[in-house]
C-alpha cells in the first residue's frame, strides 16, 4: 500500500452533530482507514450547535489567527480541534464567528437555507486547505465527503496545485443525498476567482444550484464515491457520463475495506 496519508474533510461527522449516514461513514471511516496504518487527519466545520464544553474543544493557537478574504472582507480562520478517545483520532474544526456561530447547520429552524452558505463553503474548503499548509501534511488522498466541500477540488488542481504539499495529493468527492433547494448566491462563481481560477473555470456556477456545485467537484476530482442508497439522479447520470473512476454505493459492513481498497486505485 504506497498510500499512507489521507485527508478526510466533511460537512458533518457523529457524534458532534446527529446521526446520518454521512456523519457515520466521516466518522468510522478514518477509524477504520486508521487501523489498516494509514495516517489521517480529519476536518470539519465546527457550527454554533457543536457543544464545546461536552466535546473538549479547544483552540489550536499555532493554527489560529490567520485571515482569508472572501469578497474583499477579510475572516479570521479558528482552529479548534477535539478528540475521539475510543477512535485515536482527532477532528479539527473551522470556526469562523461571521460564518460559524449560528446554532444551527445549514438551514434555519424553518429549514430555509442560510443566504451565505456559498461563502461559508468557500471559507471551509479555503480554511482547511491553508491549516494543512500550517502543519506541514502532504496527502497523498483527500476524501471529501457533502456538497460542502465540492470546492476542495478546485482549489486543488487550480490554486494550490503548485503548492508541494499537495502536489502528488489526488482527489476523491463522495455524493450523498444532500440536495439544497435554492440555488447559492448568484455571485457565488465571482467570489471564487483567485490567482490560477479564471471565469472559464467557474463557468459552470453561473447558474449555481445543486447538481452545477457538484458537477464542477466530480470535474476537478480525480475520482467519484456514491456515499448513500440514493442520490440526485442528475448527479448520478453525469458522474456515469463524465467517465471518472466511481465506487458504487457500499453497504455499512463492507464500506471501509472497499473504500480503502479503491484509494489503492486511485
Amino acid at each position: 500500500m504506497e498510500k499512507k496519508r489521507i485527508l478526510y474533510i466533511s460537512q458533518e461527522i457523529t457524534p458532534y452533530l446527529p446521526e446520518s449516514e454521512m456523519s457515520e461513514i466521516a466518522r468510522f471511516l478514518p477509524q477504520g482507514v486508521q487501523e489498516k496504518g494509514r495516517e489521517i487527519r480529519t476536518f470539519m466545520p465546527r457550527y454554533g450547535c457543536v457543544n464545546e464544553r461536552r466535546n473538549q474543544l479547544h483552540e489550536v493557537i499555532r493554527l489560529s489567527g490567520m485571515n482569508l478574504v472572501i469578497n474583499d472582507t477579510d475572516h479570521p480562520l479558528i482552529i479548534k480541534v477535539a478528540s475521539i478517545q475510543a477512535a485515536r483520532m482527532q477532528v479539527y474544526f473551522i470556526d469562523n464567528e461571521d460564518y460559524f456561530q449560528r446554532k444551527a447547520v445549514l438551514t434555519d429552524e424553518n429549514g430555509k437555507e442560510f443566504a451565505d452558505n456559498d461563502e461559508r463553503a468557500i471559507f471551509f474548503a479555503r480554511g482547511v486547505l491553508e491549516t494543512v499548509i500550517k502543519l506541514r501534511w502532504a496527502p497523498d488522498i483527500i476524501h471529501c465527503h457533502g456538497w460542502l466541500t465540492s470546492l476542495v477540488p478546485l482549489y486543488i488542481k487550480k490554486y494550490y496545485y503548485n503548492d508541494p504539499l499537495f502536489k502528488e495529493s489526488k482527489v476523491v468527492y463522495s455524493t450523498y443525498n444532500d440536495d439544497f433547494k435554492e440555488p447559492l448566491d448568484k455571485t457565488f462563481s465571482e467570489k471564487l476567482l483567485l490567482e490560477g481560477i479564471t471565469a472559464d473555470d467557474v463557468a459552470g456556477l453561473k447558474d449555481p444550484n445543486y447538481l452545477n456545485v457538484n458537477k464542477m467537484a466530480i470535474d476537478y476530482s480525480d475520482a467519484v464515491i456514491q456515499g448513500t442508497e440514493s442520490i440526485n439522479p442528475a448527479v448520478k447520470d453525469y458522474i456515469n457520463e463524465s467517465g471518472k473512476l466511481f465506487l458504487d454505493y457500499q453497504p455499512k459492513e463492507s464500506y471501509i475495506d472497499a473504500y480503502n481498497e479503491f484509494y489503492e486505485k486511485v
